[in-house]
């Protein structure tokens, strides 16, 4: 499967965004070396006067297909820039590939990006072992994997891999914030864990363990791993519930997450539930779910909730939504993986805008690499992009939430 925009029509009008893309952002100096002279224009891969071709894979297909929801918006959200002049006169060809979640197609798929496509980078490549098992490739190739979709703090490596830089935060944040919680609010806690079998279910698993310290041998009493080749995890449910647990961590999928949480309301057991940032969909895993069956879950998150009522009035989720009725009316606004793509599209956007005519790879990076309290659309109030050549992890803060029934309500009060 593929997805483009090669050419659209160009209209003058700059309304969406103009504020936040023109002012909001100051990028700082960055003193790094990626081995090449600066290209200009068209001397730079995959830039011409009049195109910058960027590369990805997502999993259209497969497992975990829910998630490709983020691809498609991308190229949602890409086709407004073009049709607003792209950027700086160039418009974007955001050329995005099917791997199905398996990384071996990962690997064939991006070749093909490079070596036949000749992308400038890499960009929103979703998957810790999708981007994992391009990793090498791309970096010896001095190919930018920009703002890549997994939260394995593998990926903040600069001194191995200065060509790879990630943009969520990470599953081990994601633990820690978690067992933080339970010390405060459940110290009696029996803790059972359902993961995924790679380094993105195993990552969470490392953050709750180290964030419970010493604790943890003796508040997790189960924990169990299933295959994103399951058809189904209902008996790893029924064991985690007869292990006497009362609280579930849920480090899993889409899919996975949503039977986890139905499983758990057929089997009459109602542990205190932990969700992992990204599969807190209300639509992509709340309701398949039940969300009679998910009130009370708690998850963490970085960014605003287009469900929320308390953001309304937020001119950010104003121009989202207008976003969502122009460029992608058929997709569900209130989708949580909307609105990431949005974002995540957003900063490459405006990361690209930065860097002015100068296109090149190496200057791609640099920018990339020296974020000084960046924000982008939908990010919660205090939360920033930061980077440095030392430090490759942009966003590093999550907020506990918890669903209510109808949508994710701030737990801050709770927890500080």
């Amino acid at each position: 499967m593929r997805f483009d925009y090669l050419t659209v029509i160009m209209e003058p009008s700059m309304t969406l965004h103009r504020a936040w893309i023109t002012a909001a952002v100051v990028f700082g100096n960055i003193v790094i070396s990626f081995g090449s002279a600066t290209a200009q224009k068209a001397d730079a891969p995959g830039v011409s006067d009049k195109e910058i071709t960027i590369g990805q894979t997502m999993p259209y297909s497969g497992p975990v297909s829910a998630w490709g929801t983020i691809g498609r918006t991308e190229l949602a959200y890409i086709k407004m820039i073009n049709d607003q002049g792209g950027i700086n006169g160039r418009k974007i060809n955001l050329i995005s590939l099917d791997d199905a979640y398996s990384p071996p197609k990962t690997v064939e798929q991006t070749r093909k990006l490079v070596e036949q496509d000749s992308v400038a980078v890499v960009f929103g490549a979703l998957g810790t072992p999708a981007n994992l098992a391009v990793r090498q490739y791309l970096n010896d190739h001095h190919v930018p994997q920009l703002f890549l979709l997994s939260g394995s703090g593998q990926f903040n490596d600069p001194g191995h891999f200065p060509w790879s830089i990630g943009i969520l935060p990470t599953y081990l944040l994601d633990g820690q914030t978690h067992a933080r919680y339970i010390l405060a609010h459940k110290p009696d806690a029996k803790i059972a864990i359902l993961y995924q079998n790679d380094d993105y279910g195993k990552a969470h698993l490392r953050g709750l363990k180290n964030g419970l310290g010493e604790r943890a041998k003796d508040l997790v009493v189960r924990e169990i791993s299933y295959e994103v080749s399951d058809p189904t995890i209902e008996s790893q449910i029924v064991t985690l519930k007869a292990s006497g647990a009362n609280t579930l961590y849920i480090a899993a999928g889409p899919k996975f997450a949503a039977q986890a949480i139905r499983k758990a309301r057929e089997l009459a057991w109602r542990p205190l539930q932990f969700l992992t940032y990204t599969s807190q969909s209300i639509s992509g895993v709340l309701e398949p779910a039940g969300l009679e069956n998910a009130i009370g879950i708690i998850s963490a998150s970085y960014a605003k909730d287009p469900t929320d009522p308390r953001w309304r009035s937020d001119p950010d989720i104003k121009e989202y939504f207008e976003w969502v009725r122009k460029y992608n009316p058929n997709s569900d606004g209130n989708d949580t993986n909307i609105a990431a793509g949005y974002q995540y599209a957003a900063a490459l956007v405006l990361l690209l805008r930065q860097c002015g005519d100068d296109l090149s790879r190496e200057n791609i990076m640099r920018r990339a690499t020296s974020l000084r309290d960046v924000t982008i659309p939908l990010l919660l109030p205090g939360i920033t992009l930061n980077t440095s050549p030392t430090d490759y992890q942009p966003i590093k803060e999550l907020r506990e939430t918890r669903f209510n029934g109808k949508f994710w309500e701030s737990l801050e009060g709770d927890t500080h």
